[in-house]
C-alpha cells in the first residue's frame, strides 16, 4: 500500500514539472510578440545597445537555436495550440460589432503588412530535424 501511493506521488510530481516547464515554453514563445512589439525589429535593439558585427551575429545565432529548439518541443502540441487560437479569435471576434470588426481587420491587415515586409529583411532559415 505505501508503495501504491509513493509511485503515484513520484507520477503526480512528474507530470506537474512537465506539465510546468511545457507551460512555461509555451507562454515564452506565445509572448514574443510582445516583446517583439515593445522593443521594436531586433536590428534597432542592436543599434542601441551599440553591439559589434560579431556581438549581433552570436545573438541572432542564439536567438535561432533557442527558437528551433522550442518550436521542436511544442510541436507534438501545436494541434491543441492551433484549436485553442482559433477558438479563442472566434469567440474575440464575436464581440465586436461590424463596423468595429472591419476596423480590427483592416489593423490585423497593417500589421501583417509591416511584420512581413521586417521579416524579408531578415535572413531566410530552417531549424535541422525539420
Amino acid at each position: 500500500m505505501q508503495r501504491t501511493k509513493q509511485q503515484a506521488l513520484m507520477s503526480l510530481r512528474g507530470a506537474v514539472l512537465v506539465g510546468g516547464a511545457l507551460g512555461f515554453s509555451a507562454d515564452r514563445y506565445i509572448s514574443h510578440e510582445k516583446f517583439a512589439s515593445q522593443y521594436g525589429p531586433r536590428s534597432r535593439f542592436y543599434d542601441e545597445m551599440g553591439l559589434s558585427a560579431l556581438q549581433r551575429a552570436t545573438l541572432d545565432s542564439l536567438s535561432f537555436q533557442q527558437d528551433c529548439l522550442i518550436k521542436s518541443t511544442l510541436a507534438p502540441q501545436q494541434p491543441r495550440l492551433d484549436s485553442i487560437r482559433s477558438r479563442f479569435k472566434a469567440q474575440w471576434r464575436a464581440v465586436f460589432t461590424k463596423e468595429q470588426l472591419a476596423k480590427y481587420d483592416a489593423r490585423r491587415k497593417e500589421i501583417q503588412a509591416r511584420r512581413d515586409a521586417e521579416q524579408q529583411k531578415e535572413p531566410k532559415r530552417t531549424c535541422s530535424g525539420n
